[in-house]
């Protein structure tokens, strides 16, 4: 039986699976009847404008990147032009995706933003509810405002993996992962890019570095290994833990062997993230890897680096099919997860728009930016004729002429 629409009431599919992307449009669509707008700006330079304009100058400073390499994530996406098939009975379809044996509801996992406690006191506690609300794989930061314990707790069964940046410190390293492991993290996303902090010229100006202060070391504070490296416990000589971290945080003279290390620490899967050029996306399968993660640190670390979704073909063609490969920085909106996914990637990771929603309402900002993503790409899936995202090829995407 066919079902009508009734003043752009939800269209519910034959098999009684509500559309994410049609319900979401009723939703607002139905509120606009009584006057009630959207609480957030829905396009994304609207929203990052607002939500920079609520932040403090030193967290809006943190949060931004260099602007050759921020902009040249965003350009990379422009270049590549989705082609939508027609009449292909699109009505019923699934976001959903496997990795490392879960499944998720959409292939976009919440990217590790440390210290997310500058941009709105909820924090990441509140990003993790929100993210638990919408069933999204949220990866912990290590440099988080609040403990890895108290993240978990508050998704409950929800989906989470753990993102590590590799310290000098060995005992830390160890004993943090296996609070991940304990703590329900489905994965561990290794950081390979920040073994220094870059030259950030808006941190330099504002003289800010939220770590100097205390602020978004959470999960060193509590774990008894980095405790036990101190002259007197953090909670007793708070000053003394934070001269701690500064020099053990940065850890130039990791290399590949490094990795065999690293691989007898845990049974969980292993993705190294920062990978962007194939020949390292080739060793690093050398030494085990489960995955990888395309990403030049939201471009945060190198001016001047390539787009992560410039370098995610090569990489993808490098690994073969062997291990996943995900893509991160610079998604935006709905498209850019197609497009990337288009490209060879599993899934891509949202960072910057979630955080633009906490700046600016808190977990229900965070909350409110997840529903008009999945909406949006529920409803381009369907508008460039796909039903799922196994459909997606490189003949979905044109590259347009230099």
């Amino acid at each position: 039986m066919r079902v009508r629409h009734n003043y752009g009431m939800t269209r519910t599919p034959p098999e009684g699976r509500p559309s994410i992307g049609l319900t979401r449009q009723t939703q607002v669509y139905l509120a606009g009847l009584q006057q009630q707008r959207p609480h957030l700006p829905v396009d994304p330079e609207r929203l990052e404008r607002a939500a920079h304009a609520a932040m403090t100058a030193e967290a809006s400073g943190y949060l931004d990147g260099m602007p050759q390499a921020m902009q040249a994530n965003l350009d990379a996406f422009r270049r590549w032009r989705i082609v939508p098939r027609m009449l292909r009975n699109v009505e019923e379809r699934d976001l959903g995706i496997t990795l490392f044996g879960h499944h998720y509801p959409a292939p976009m996992l919440l990217a590790p933003i440390g210290v997310q406690s500058i941009v709105h006191p909820d924090g990441e506690l509140g990003v993790a509810r929100a993210a638990a609300s919408a069933g999204l794989p949220l990866i912990f930061s290590t440099a988080s405002s609040a403990p890895l314990e108290h993240l978990a707790a508050a998704m409950g069964d929800a989906p989470r993996w753990f993102q590590l940046y590799w310290s000098k410190s060995e005992g830390f390293n160890a004993s943090i992962i296996r609070r991940a492991e304990a703590a329900g993290c489905h994965a561990l996303v290794v950081t390979l890019d920040t073994f220094l902090l870059a030259w950030r010229p808006r941190d330099i100006e504002n003289a800010y570095l939220p770590f100097i202060q205390g602020v978004g070391i959470a999960n060193y504070l509590t774990d008894p290994a980095f405790n036990a490296e101190l002259a007197a416990p953090a909670r007793d000589h708070p000053q003394g833990a934070i001269e701690h971290f500064l020099r053990v945080f940065t850890n130039p003279a990791l290399n590949w062997d490094d990795l065999r290390w690293l691989r007898a620490q845990t049974k969980l899967p292993i993705l190294l993230k920062g990978i962007l050029h194939p020949d390292d996306a080739r060793r690093a399968l050398d030494f085990g890897m489960d995955g990888l993660v395309v990403s030049n640190h939201g471009g945060r670390q190198v001016e001047g680096a390539v787009a992560s979704l410039d370098a995610l073909p090569a990489v993808v063609d490098a690994v073969e099919g062997r291990v996943p490969v995900l893509l991160d920085s610079g998604v935006r909106r709905a498209s850019d997860v197609i497009k990337a996914r288009a490209l060879g990637a599993q899934a891509t990771l949202l960072g910057r728009p979630y955080l633009w929603g906490l700046a600016l309402a808190g977990e229900a900002g965070v909350r409110e930016v997840l529903a008009n993503m999945l909406a949006d790409l529920d409803l381009t899936l369907a508008l460039s004729g796909h039903r799922t995202f196994d459909e997606l090829t490189r003949a979905t995407v044109v590259r347009e002429p230099a």
